[in-house]
């Protein structure tokens, strides 16, 4: 199953992006610590190396994600031209409060009291860039939920006297090239529900677990999963958790899709990272959609 959410104001809302680009200093990308690239926008990749801006890629809920997997993540694009990356949580006000100091190192030419720094704030749905704005800030000033396309349009507030915060709707791709990565963004809250099957998006999920955080389900649910492939630790938690449907009492694969789903994004199954650059380069160099 191929996942596509592109609703309209992304359209517009990308079109936006593209003309305040031209008058920023530095691209803010707020990514999800547990699926890095997956929640790299290419098109943000594109608007700012078209305008030759540095990008600062910030990611974000890294308490929810496998620090090893983070340190991986954060030397990949640390290589990278033009971009520094660091691991945050906007729960912490210490790892909130250096962002700043790094953009200014991005662009030392605004390191006067003549021009103002900008910062434009930008990436997919629900990786945290209005908490992050609120946080900077000190303030609550945009809606913040666990829902994805909370933000609708182009906000603007100066930081101090010498630096500006432009926040942006997250913004999705027309196409989701690869079926992982649609999987990872699902999983993870990034589209809308009315895009995705949940059952599919679980098993996904439970077959990421199976691979590399088997321990992390018998820990959460009671279970060994030896001899058990996605499709059965998802029934073997409907099976714990008394997942039945009315009058048949047939399990309820959807209900314990949703648990399985709702305790990743909680992080109750602990930190999890759903890619890896290794895992990343592996997919891309067979042509597959696994991650």
């Amino acid at each position: 199953m191929a996942i596509q959410w592109f609703p309209g104001h992304m359209a517009s809302a990308r079109k936006k992006a593209a003309e305040t680009m031209e008058r920023v200093d530095v691209v803010i990308e707020v990514l999800d610590a547990r699926l890095p690239e997956a929640s790299s926008n290419p098109m943000i990749r594109e608007l700012r190396l078209q305008r030759q801006r540095p990008c600062l890629k910030v990611l974000n809920k890294a308490d929810l994600a496998d620090p090893l997997a983070t340190k991986a993540w954060l030397d990949y694009f640390n290589a990278q031209k033009g971009v520094k990356a660091v691991a945050i949580s906007t729960k912490k006000a210490g790892d909130v409060a250096k962002l700043p100091g790094l953009c200014q190192k991005l662009a030392p030419h605004r390191n006067d009291n003549i021009k103002t720094l900008r910062m434009m704030i930008m990436g997919i749905p629900n990786v945290g860039k209005s908490t992050l704005m609120n946080a900077l800030l000190k303030r609550r000033i945009a809606a913040v939920g666990d829902e994805p396309a909370v933000t609708k349009a182009q906000q603007s507030f100066d930081l101090n006297p010498r630096m500006t915060l432009i926040d942006t709707p997250g913004l999705l791709w027309p196409k989701i090239e690869h079926d992982s990565d649609g999987y990872m963004l699902a999983a993870s809250h990034a589209v809308g529900t009315n895009a995705v099957v949940e059952d599919e998006v679980a098993y996904f999920l439970a077959g990421i677990l199976l691979a590399r955080y088997p321990d992390s389900i018998k820990q959460r649910y009671g279970f060994e999963t030896e001899g058990l492939d996605a499709v059965g630790v998802v029934e073997a938690v409907a099976k714990k958790r008394n997942c039945l449907k009315p009058r048949s009492k047939e399990l309820d694969i959807g209900k314990a899709a949703l648990i399985l789903l709702t305790d990743y994004r909680d992080g109750v199954l602990g930190r999890i990272s759903l890619e890896t650059p290794q895992t990343r380069a592996a997919m891309l160099a067979s042509g597959a959609d696994e991650s």
